[in-house]
């Protein structure tokens, strides 16, 4: 007690003693030193948190939220402090230098999150040879003046750079700076607030950070210089990744498929197509929306409607799509797994072994082929293809004449025209085949078909002319002059070349046997911005009606989420089938629908067979968002819509599907970054025993 007493007297003297007048002087002395030598560091790291801040303003709109902005000042600081062991007179180089990094960062990252409603990954630098052609798409659809008002960085740090050497700053912050001393003490101020921020986290927000694939929850909850960071680790994956977890992958792969039954009960459409010929034509961009549009009385696509009303018509139908665009649905449609969370198959993970409907279907007997007008590479296609299972890829200039050119290479009407001789060939060969068309033309920029399309998409009504005072037609623009407008232009022409391409198989003799399976690759990646014209059109004041007309119709997230389905067709020239399923169904659900009708089936199917679903579907998206015939759920934001108000469903109903669509997004990406397929001893009796 005697020694404790003694502390105590001690510290109730220092406090006394302590002169707070001296300390104040020399806090101010010292912060007001500290800001006159430190106006470059200090500009850098508030341009590079502003925007940050501006980033999230313009995508998610948390812009207020602490956490990211505790993460962006981490990261900040942290980097900003290694310019300290630079001399002053050269400390802009290194700090502009990262301005233009963390700039970069920003105006990319917004470009893309304004195009694909996600944010950009490193990994698609391993794509980059897929934009050849692509700069007038680019150019048209892509930038907005919004993209680069994060430049003003730049400037602001060239600016106050010039009138700080007009001002000697320099040479006066090179006789007071100790250098090491800076960089030491402001390397630990942002490793503190690192520290702070990560004892906010949740357990969620770090396993989200360490999968990747929620992107646009990454940014909101650690900001973008820390999602920057961990993409670039993430990208690595296709080299780090098979040396690293693999045996809690494959524990958590033989557990999923030993859990689930894989047994599918037969029903009515069970073996109806078994041993016919199969077409497959991927519609380039295709949106199911596009089906019923009509402009002055004329359908946009009226061979596609008259095939949905003929066929088996899935309205409901939803492409599952990543980074990958139309070479993830291909992946996904052969395989029923999803895309990769990061890179795409095509491109990272090709050499991997995958089921797939050529495969399965070749050990039915068939010949497998697949068509396209592009460049034979193009999204690596020349290669996984054969990987896939195909005996032959016929493209571009290495087996069509490329006689007539719109957008990225071959017409589709050419395409169609050149490829029936050669199905012909084919067909005269071999005793079955099952074949891949993939279109073209219907591909963004869209402005290209305005040289070859007549269709028009304007509003033309009856007007009094006040001057004769007869009635005539008149014309409103509407759509004329939009790139929603050229979309509709392109998606006739791509419905005039179906219809043409079908036609040509049945005077040819293709058709007796065959069947013909059409489906819309992925939206088209149309700026929300541009339906409020379409819905909300005023052709007397050729406006856009004001939200508080009665008549408007407002395009909201969910609106626009809910209008990229795209459609699923299954018809035959004899008709037998016709109905329309209007279940909630994926791109991962084709194999199980389509294979249940050939009597093909992969063992590691994650998607079903629509026939065979006696409650909700679930269509997960690569993003971890998810749809059923109830509701909508947005995991980014942790939020919903519920598609039937009378239909209440409960917390357990949201929690149980978010975790399946996780467990779902989980087991894909394993099977495909570690190889598990290839490594599972019992595939190939798996494979036995669903095509006996």
């Amino acid at each position: 007690m005697f020694e404790g007493d003694n502390l105590i007297k001690k510290i109730k003297a220092k406090i006394k003693n302590f002169d707070f007048k001296k300390f104040s002087r020399e806090f101010k002395k010292t912060s007001r030193e500290y800001l006159q030598t430190n106006i470059l560091f200090t500009t850098f790291v508030l341009t590079a948190v502003i925007n940050g801040c501006l980033l999230r303003f313009f995508t998610v709109q948390n812009y207020f939220a602490i956490k990211p902005i505790l993460a962006d000042l981490a990261v900040v600081l942290m980097i900003g402090a290694f310019g300290y062991f630079i001399k002053p007179k050269n400390q802009f180089k290194y700090f502009f230098t990262w301005t233009i990094v963390f700039t970069a960062v920003c105006v990319i990252h917004s470009i893309y999150y304004n195009n694909y409603i996600s944010f950009a990954s490193l990994s698609l630098l391993g794509t980059t040879t897929q934009l050849e052609g692509m700069g007038k798409a680019v150019i048209e659809n892509i930038m907005e003046i919004k993209d680069f008002s994060y430049i003003w960085a730049i400037v602001t740090m060239i600016f106050v750079h010039a009138s700080l050497k007009k001002r000697n700053y320099y040479e006066i912050a090179g006789k007071k700076e100790r250098g090491k001393v800076r960089a030491i003490n402001t390397f630990i101020a942002g490793f503190l607030v690192l520290v702070f921020f990560i004892s906010t986290l949740t357990v969620v927000d770090l396993g989200r950070l360490a999968k990747q694939w929620n992107r646009e929850y990454i940014v909101m909850k650690f900001g973008i210089y820390t999602y920057q960071i961990n993409d670039i680790i993430a990208s690595l994956k296709p080299q780090i990744s098979p040396l690293f977890g693999y045996d809690n992958a494959a524990k958590e792969f033989r557990e999923y498929y030993e859990q689930r039954d894989y047994e599918e009960e037969d029903n009515e459409y069970t073996d109806i197509f078994e041993g016919k010929n199969v077409i497959m034509i991927h519609a380039e961009s295709i949106q199911q929306f596009t089906l019923d549009a009509e402009f002055n009385d004329i359908p946009v696509a009226p061979n596609l409607k008259k095939l949905s009303e003929e066929g088996l018509y899935f309205s409901k139908f939803y492409a599952q799509e990543s980074v990958g665009t139309s070479s993830d649905t291909e992946f996904t449609l052969n395989t029923s797994l999803l895309p990769a969370s990061s890179g795409t198959v095509f491109v990272s993970y090709w050499n991997r072994e995958y089921i797939t409907i050529p495969k399965l279907l070749k050990e039915k007997g068939y010949y497998a082929f697949s068509m396209h007008g592009n460049n034979c590479d193009f999204w690596n296609r020349k290669t996984v293809h054969k990987k896939f299972g195909y005996d032959k890829f016929y493209c571009y200039t290495d087996d069509f004449d490329i006689d007539e050119t719109i957008g990225l290479g071959l017409s589709d009407k050419s395409f169609f025209s050149q490829a029936i001789p050669k199905i012909k060939q084919i067909s005269e060969e071999n005793e079955k085949f099952y074949g891949t068309m993939i279109m073209l033309t219907n591909h963004t920029p869209f402005t290209d078909i305005e040289n070859y399309s007549d269709y028009e998409v304007d509003y033309k009504y009856e007007k009094v002319n006040e001057i004769t005072g007869e009635t005539e037609i008149v014309s409103a623009p509407y759509m004329e002059g939009t790139t929603l407008g050229s979309y509709f232009k392109s998606v006739n022409y791509a419905d005039q070349a179906i219809g043409e391409f079908i036609e040509g198989l049945d005077e040819e003799g293709l058709l007796d046997d065959t069947v013909i399976v059409i489906y819309g690759d992925h939206d088209a990646k149309i700026k929300k911005k541009e339906y409020e014209r379409y819905y909300n059109y005023d052709y007397e004041n050729d406006t856009v009606k004001d939200e508080d007309d009665p008549d408007y119709v407002e395009v909201d997230y969910y609106t626009y989420e809910l209008n990229r389905k795209v459609p699923l067709i299954i018809w035959t020239k004899d008709k037998e089938y016709q109905k329309e399923i209007d279940e909630v169904m994926g791109m991962y659900d084709v194999l199980p629908t389509l294979g249940n009708m050939l009597g093909i089936s992969s063992p590691y199917q994650l998607g079903h067979d629509i026939f065979n679903m006696d409650n909700d579907n679930i269509v997960v998206f690569p993003d971890g968002n998810w749809l059923t015939d109830t509701m909508y759920y947005n995991s980014q934001k942790e939020e919903s819509l519920l598609l039937d108000p009378n239909q209440p469903v409960s917390v357990d109903y949201v929690e149980n599907n978010s975790q399946y669509a996780e467990q779902l997004i989980d087991i894909s990406n394993n099977i495909i970054v570690y190889d598990l397929i290839a490594k599972s001893n019992e595939t190939q009796d798996l494979i036995n025993k669903y095509n006996k």
